[in-house]
């Protein structure tokens, strides 16, 4: 049974992830929120407990679909089948934002847990742009491509992140998903200015801003390496660089993604609320934006 015509996200509200843990806690206070987002892959059996759970948030709060299996930038075709069941979940629930990673998870037929980063070439801007193209195709709508977070960097590469997620944008017609916590790790990883990015981001195609945690690491030698972990609040360092992604854009739809050591309920819900006051203050007029937080 296809859902009612999707609601669409206020701009200037924050949301969150929908997990069932926090279900019977959100139905009972229905807080007013901008939307939930939730990973297709979850939602991609046929019935049960997890989508009586979805169509009572769906029902009450516009849904954002972010998907992590489709694997964009695989060097091989899309799995047909995978497809299928994303066109499926997307029909059923007709969220008002459908996004996907530049990244890939497949190949030869394994999976492979994680979220794997691109050389930046001709070659793979091909590939990204045909598989964007037959995945818009089979949903009938655009979809939003997250800017990635990565630990290496190829030496093949020969295109800026900015440039190439311009160049998809410009050749698919997508729009792009802002993740600023992305944009930190893979600057603080790599050695450059974030703000630099920023400042070259194609930002007239940005739909929603994702902001998460990241954890602190090493690497073989010893150095500092972050992680996109999603497994404790936003950072003051990504909150400063939201504040500039805001001031570029204007309100946007805004997602704090807390996936791993999930707290309780009204912690997250402080975090959008804290998201939402993030935006306003970068919005204000500087004499005003320090009384707002």
């Amino acid at each position: 049974m296809t859902a009612a015509r999707p609601k669409a996200p206020a701009p200037s509200g924050a949301g969150v992830g929908f997990k069932a843990e926090h279900f019977d806690a959100i139905m009972g206070m229905r807080p007013k929120l901008g939307f939930f987002e939730v990973h297709a892959e979850n939602y991609m059996g046929a019935g049960g407990p997890p989508h009586r759970r979805l169509e009572a948030i769906r029902a009450v709060y516009p849904l954002s679909l972010h998907g992590v299996g489709l694997s964009i930038g695989t060097p091989g075709a899309l799995d047909a089948a995978h497809l299928a069941r994303l066109v499926s979940v997307a029909a059923r629930y007709q969220p008002a934002v459908l996004s996907e990673h530049l990244a890939w998870s497949t190949h030869g037929g394994a999976f492979f847990n994680d979220l794997l980063p691109l050389p930046y070439t001709e070659e793979t801007l091909d590939r990204v742009c045909d598989h964007i193209e037959i995945t818009q195709t089979a949903l009938k709508r655009p979809i939003l491509l997250e800017n990635p977070s990565t630990y290496v960097a190829f030496a093949e590469t020969t295109i800026a992140e900015t440039e190439f997620l311009a160049e998809i944008v410009q050749r698919t017609g997508c729009g792009l998903l802002l993740d600023v916590n992305n944009v930190f790790v893979s600057a603080a990883n790599h050695g450059f200015d974030p703000l630099r990015y920023l400042a070259d981001f194609p930002f007239a195609a940005v739909g929603e801003i994702h902001l998460a945690g990241y954890a602190d690491d090493a690497d073989d030698a010893g150095l500092p390496l972050l992680i996109d972990a999603h497994n404790s609040p936003v950072r003051k360092a990504v909150w400063a660089l939201y504040a500039e992604a805001i001031r570029r854009l204007g309100p946007t739809p805004t997602l704090v993604e807390w996936d791993n050591d999930l707290p309780a309920w009204p912690e997250l819900l402080a975090e959008a609320r804290r998201a939402e006051r993030a935006m306003e203050a970068a919005l204000a007029p500087e004499e005003e934006a320090a009384h707002v937080l």
